[in-house]
């Protein structure tokens, strides 16, 4: 996700965005083999990485950091079928970044509206 505004948070709230949008899509993709046979889910991270850029300033220099996003196979016990897909914790794991994307969005969305602000009041 690219934006006009490039400063420092507005770069860590696209990478962010970036990160959550991966994790729902391989969730979805975990859920949607639920039923197939010897299918391994998996879980996505960028938050380690996300954490360790901004702690070492990383995106105060103006360009954003590459962030690398991982994926890694659940350790779910596989079931009879070599199948490891958790329902449950999927579909909780869905509703949880469901709502991290839209604290994210509203983030991005009172940011703008906080350089619009400024933009016409300056």
């Amino acid at each position: 996700m690219s934006f006009a505004v490039s400063d420092a948070v507005t770069q860590v709230l696209s990478t962010a965005l970036d990160g959550v949008s991966a994790r729902q899509s391989v969730i979805a993709n975990n859920i949607a083999n639920v039923d197939t046979p010897n299918f391994r889910a998996t879980s996505v991270d960028f938050e380690t990485q996300l954490q360790a850029a901004i702690d070492d300033g990383s995106f105060a220099d103006g360009n954003a950091p590459s962030v690398g996003i991982t994926t890694t196979p659940t350790d779910t016990p596989v079931g009879a079928n070599g199948n490891n897909v958790d329902l449950r914790n999927e579909t909780m794991a869905a509703v949880q970044s469901q709502f991290q994307y839209q604290i994210l969005t509203r983030a991005v969305t009172d940011r703008f509206n906080l350089v619009k602000t400024a933009a016409t009041n300056g």
